[in-house]
């Protein structure tokens, strides 16, 4: 069995970029998901200052990327690849939406290295190129404007394999959270709501209706913390002088 991670298993493959930027942007979408292995078939421009500028802090993953003359180069040594591309060719195999290739391709690495493919920015991949992948999927964009930027869609792809190779959990708690509310805290303020509401002629107290428990209801649903009771309670004071 593999024991190396996933993602470490996964090339993204850039095929004749032509902005150094996007290459660096590229890179930041990697890294900020995970990624490391960016592999480079015949960049116009590379390396280049531009490129060490959009990566803001992923210039690792672009001292490591691997130039290569041919996305045959770039392929080898993998069991599949898979491109991402917006145009239906002739003779290809039917598509995938990019979340469910990237969970194919997360599934490939148990067997060996997988690549995930791009192609130039104004010409795509052509169909030589696309011949080469096994697969080809596409992002579900906007049938009124599908017009993506390179670097935007290596980001969408390396969230989807992220999510695919890796348990995220549970999202992290806010870190100033505040110490909840007491039931009896929660009871004091609805007393207080109560008799302040009376007080200024808002509650019939011989016709209550429904405010009372319509409050109790808003109140549980909002998880009320002591600081904010205190607040609403200062308020009342406030207000009652």
């Amino acid at each position: 069995m593999n024991a190396t991670p996933p993602l470490d298993r996964i090339r993204i493959v850039l095929s004749h970029p032509s902005h150094p930027g996007n290459i660096g942007a590229a890179a930041r979408a990697m890294k900020t998901m995970g990624l490391a292995r960016l592999y480079l078939v015949k960049p116009k421009t590379f390396p280049d200052p531009q490129a060490v500028a959009m990566a803001t802090g992923a210039d690792d993953v672009l001292a490591q990327a691997r130039v290569c003359a041919s996305l045959a180069e770039a392929l080898a040594g993998t069991v599949a690849a898979t491109a991402l591309t917006g145009r239906r060719r002739e003779l290809a195999t039917e598509p995938s939406w990019a979340r469910d290739a990237a969970a194919d391709l997360v599934a490939t690495t148990a067997a060996g290295e997988v690549a995930l493919v791009f192609g130039n920015e104004t010409a795509g991949l052509s169909n030589q190129e696309l011949a080469q992948c096994k697969n080809w999927a596409l992002i579900p964009t906007s049938a009124a404007y599908r017009s993506l930027n390179l670097a935007q869609a290596v980001q969408i792809l390396c969230y989807e394999l992220r999510l695919a190779a890796v348990d995220v959990g549970a999202p992290p708690k806010v870190n100033d959270g505040g110490t909840p509310a007491s039931h009896e805290e929660v009871e004091a303020l609805l007393s207080h709501l109560e008799r302040a509401a009376v007080g200024s002629g808002f509650l019939d107290p011989a016709r209550p209706k429904r405010l009372m428990p319509r409050l109790r209801r808003m109140f549980s649903r909002a998880g009320l913390e002591r600081e904010e009771v205190a607040i609403l309670r200062g308020m009342l004071s406030s207000w009652e002088k």
